[in-house]
């Protein structure tokens, strides 16, 4: 396993990548290929999954960072932060929902959540991107 202090930009790559694998589920369901979407979609899944495992493996080790961006970048990045997690939030039970009625093949209903759940969780792969990027290569907090 990698050390600890790795994992953000590892939890950044997941997140990224979950969003590309999104957009590939959906580029395939609406050509009407539905294995290769039912693959992304498993696989967004456990790439999310992961992701999940190592972001409270380095919470629990390193606790929350603090943001170095000063003047108007502070409010911004939080404003952006708070949406990330409510979002993220959001989509820990609509993702298993949606996942049910696919797999049970309750399709109708499937559509319903589906539609909320892939924008609102390729907006969180996409936000913790950005999040990432503001601060850690961006705005680091410097300790003196």
């Amino acid at each position: 396993m990698p050390e600890i202090s790795g994992l953000p930009h590892i939890n950044a790559a997941l997140n990224g990548l979950s969003a590309l694998i999104l957009c590939a589920g959906y580029y395939s369901i609406r050509r009407g290929e539905r294995m290769k979407h039912r693959g992304c979609m498993i696989a967004a899944l456990v790439v999310s999954g992961v992701f999940l495992v190592t972001y409270l493996i380095y919470k629990a080790n390193n606790g929350f960072a603090k943001f170095g961006g000063e003047g108007l970048i502070r409010p911004i990045y939080f404003s952006i932060l708070l949406v990330h997690v409510a979002c993220a939030i959001a989509i820990v039970p609509m993702v298993p929902i949606t996942l049910y009625r696919a797999l049970t093949g309750q399709f109708d209903r499937h559509r319903k959540i589906a539609r909320w759940t892939f924008p609102i969780w390729f907006f969180v792969g996409i936000s913790g991107v950005v999040v990432y990027i503001m601060a850690i290569h961006l705005y680091p907090h410097v300790q003196i």
